[in-house]
Parts: structure tokens; C-alpha cells; sequence
């Protein structure tokens, strides 16, 4: 390339609008193509090295670090494929998007949280402070989920476990309000907190004899719960029918026994006297809303209905 037709350093800068020590940077880092150096070991750079430093300006604006920038840049050579080039536009620019989503759920949570505390009196700033600074922005689940897995039965197949934990914990509001971050602060600090004794406050199907299935069990309460829920959305008194039998059902398979009259009814004495965590799926509650009945939700449902049921057959 002739000299003439070439910029300094300095030139080029002013032509792209940045400053000498920016074009050095790229430079350095080899994303400017130089031309043939000056007599005096000069760099000199041709229109080439313009159009790159506004291509590489326009990716720095969306905030993509200088690494994305360079896996970019490096597909756009005159021999590279199109589709090639675009293939790494598309990844880098997906992750670039998972990340400002990521800073924009931490911002809305926070701003949710600091609202929370400017409303609340006095008296409740410091306990609500601590608890909500116990809590990750934006908010993980992942002490829920260990708090399921340490609950339910052990020798459970993970497929069935991972299927429970994915129900009974709840999904985070994509707009929080000061009502969620309360009730997902408490809720992080009741599965966060060391259980007491030795069954753990585990309901009798946890503790039943040998021959158990509970794999069998929460299969079919999964079941149920789904049975269930469209009652509960319509907010329709619990009655027998379907749900209820898919989930009595669900008790008397996982203990290899017939679904009798008599069994409903020592099913609804177990159930009555089981340990409940009604704490937890209160805040599930408070965190999905009316429209997503939790599993704790129509666990009551059903239970109810099955005690109506027994009660009209005792009569």
C-alpha cells in the first residue's frame, strides 16, 4: 500500500473519533490490521483498520468484552463464511443478553428490596434487613431445593426427585415486589436453617414399614396435585372425584394395599396427625400467586376432601 494512501496513528484516531491510546489498545491486541510500517517504524494504517475500529466501537457499545469482540472479529476475514460469522455474532450476542438479563433480575430485586425496607416502620428495619441481606441479587433457589432433597425419603430414583424439587419450589417473579422479597427472605431462611430431630419433621408415609414404595407415592401425588388444581384455581370446595381418588389411590399402591372404604379412613387419621410445614407453602404461595396452586395447596384440598368424604360415609 502506498504511504500516501495510509494514516498514523494519530490520523486514524481522529477519523474513527476515539483517542490515540484506544487505537494502541486494539493495536496491541492485533484486532487493527496495519499497513506497511513508516521509514521510522511507525505504525500506518489503511481504511481497512477504519472500518474495523467502527465495527469494534459498535460491539463495545453493546458492552461486549474485548475477548467477544476479538471471537467476532476473528470469523471476518475475506475468507471466512458468512453463516460462520454470524454463528459467533449470534453465540456472543446470546450471552451477552443471559448476562444484562441476569444484571437487570439483581436490579429489580434489589430495587424491590430497597423499597421494602424505605415502607416498613422503624421497628421492623432491623429484623427485615437481615433477612433480606441473607438473600443473593438476583435471588437463588438453590436452598429450597436442598431442603426438598434432604426431606423427602431417601432411595427415591433422581427422576422422581428432581420432578418433586421442580414443583415444590417456587419460581422467582420476573417483577418482585416488596411483598415477594419478604416472603422469599423468609422462605430462604426457614430451608436454610439446621432441622431438629431425627426424622427431620417428616410426615408417617416417610417412616412406614418395609415394602414401601415411595416412588410410587409421589408419582401419583404429582398426579393428584394436577387433578386438583384447576378446582383450586376456581376456587371450588373440595369434593370427591378423580383427584381424590388418583390420590388416595397414590397411598394405597405405594403400600401394596386395595383402596377400601377402611383404608380411607385410616388414610385420613395418618394425614391428620402428619408433622405439616404449612410455614413454607404459605411463602410458596405468596411468591407464585393465586393463578399456580402449589402442591402444599392442593395437598390441603385433597386432604379435605377425603376427610368430607369420610365424615358423610360415617354418617
Amino acid at each position: 500500500m502506498p504511504a500516501d494512501s495510509t494514516w498514523s496513528i494519530g490520523e486514524l484516531a481522529e477519523r474513527a473519533g476515539v483517542t490515540v491510546k484506544t487505537v494502541r489498545f486494539y493495536s496491541d491486541r492485533g484486532l487493527l490490521p496495519e499497513g506497511a510500517r513508516s521509514t521510522g517504524g511507525h505504525r500506518r494504517y489503511g481504511p481497512e483498520a477504519l472500518d474495523r475500529l467502527r465495527v469494534i466501537r459498535s460491539l463495545r457499545a453493546l458492552d461486549l468484552p474485548v475477548p467477544d469482540v476479538s471471537r467476532v472479529l476473528a470469523g471476518d476475514g475475506e475468507e471466512a463464511e458468512t453463516d460462520v460469522l454470524d454463528e459467533v455474532l449470534d453465540d456472543v450476542i446470546a450471552g451477552r443478553l443471559r448476562d444484562v438479563g441476569s444484571q437487570l433480575a439483581a436490579l429489580r430485586w434489589r430495587q424491590a428490596a430497597l423499597q421494602l425496607l424505605q415502607d416498613c416502620t422503624p421497628a421492623e428495619r432491623a429484623e427485615r434487613l437481615l433477612l433480606v441481606g441473607a438473600v443473593s441479587a438476583p435471588p437463588s433457589t438453590d436452598a429450597a431445593a436442598r431442603f426438598w432433597r434432604r426431606w423427602l425419603p431417601p432411595r427415591m430414583p433422581a427422576r422422581v426427585v428432581a420432578a418433586v424439587v421442580d414443583e415444590a419450589v417456587p419460581q422467582l417473579p420476573d417483577e418482585p415486589t416488596p411483598a415477594h422479597v419478604l416472603a422469599f427472605a423468609r422462605l430462604h431462611a426457614f430451608t436454610s436453617r439446621s432441622c431438629e430431630g431425627g426424622d427431620r419433621g417428616q410426615p408417617a408415609a416417610h417412616r412406614t414399614e418395609d415394602g414401601f414404595r415411595p416412588a410410587v407415592l409421589y408419582e401419583g401425588l404429582r398426579e393428584a396435585y394436577a387433578l386438583a388444581s384447576p378446582g383450586l384455581r376456581a376456587d371450588r370446595a373440595p369434593h370427591g372425584g378423580e383427584a381424590l381418588d388418583c390420590f388416595v389411590s397414590a397411598y394405597a399402591a405405594s403400600r401394596g394395599v386395595r383402596d377400601t372404604p377402611s383404608f380411607r379412613r385410616r388414610l385420613s387419621a395418618v394425614l391428620a396427625a402428619d408433622p405439616r410445614i404449612d410455614h413454607y407453602w404459605r411463602l410458596a404461595a405468596e411468591l407464585a400467586g393465586p393463578s399456580r396452586p402449589t402442591a402444599g395447596a392442593a395437598h390441603d384440598w385433597l386432604c379435605a376432601a377425603l376427610d368430607d368424604q369420610v365424615a358423610r360415609r360415617s354418617l
